[in-house]
């Protein structure tokens, strides 16, 4: 495996593996699947736990990419990490909220959608979910009380200053030289 001249291979050994499926007489079904397993406690794996870590991934991607576009998991932009990590844990909660209420949702396609309308079974999906989601916390109600208006705010003291944001330096990445710039300089 290649490394680069800052991140050297051979100083991360690893566990070439190679992964081949076959039917029941033997016959190899598809290409040969070539995984490594880096860390210390690589041994310690055995090749169904390397597979199966492997299998997962699908479902991360799946997380990922239903998570940016449609729960805006990377639409907040801020200069704190803090406020972008709270962020990313509010999507999160928000498609745990999704896969919790699955057994309460109905389908309700839309009109383009006839596939929907015409079986009977339909695995409900995130995006199946989300779109009836509305009804679902309609129905649940909520324990809090309506707001009640105390009056008008003082707003801040008069005088008071917010401290300005920090500056940081802007990095700016300039193009690579060709080798005739190179030789010049």
């Amino acid at each position: 495996m290649k490394g680069t001249h800052n991140y050297k291979m051979n100083r991360h050994p690893f566990t070439l593996l190679q992964i081949t499926i076959t039917d029941e007489v033997g016959n190899r079904i598809w290409k040969p699947m070539w995984l490594i397993a880096i860390g210390s406690r690589r041994e310690e794996l055995s090749l169904i736990d390397c597979y199966e870590s492997y299998r997962q991934r699908y479902d991360m991607e799946h997380l990922f990419r239903f998570g940016k576009q449609r729960l805006l998991m990377t639409a907040y932009s801020t200069p704190d990490v803090k406020h972008e990590e709270n962020w990313f844990k509010l999507t999160l909660i928000a498609y745990v909220n999704l896969w919790v209420a699955r057994n309460l949702a109905v389908v309700l396609p839309h009109h383009w959608e006839q596939y929907l309308k015409s079986k009977k079974s339909v695995k409900i999906t995130p995006s199946l979910v989300q779109r009836d989601f509305y009804r679902i916390i309609s129905t649940l109600g909520t324990m809090a009380t309506s707001p009640k208006r105390r009056g008008y705010s003082t707003g801040r003291t008069k005088g008071y200053q917010t401290t300005p944001r920090t500056r940081h330096q802007v990095i700016i990445k300039s193009q690579k030289k060709s080798k005739k710039q190179r030789k010049v300089s």
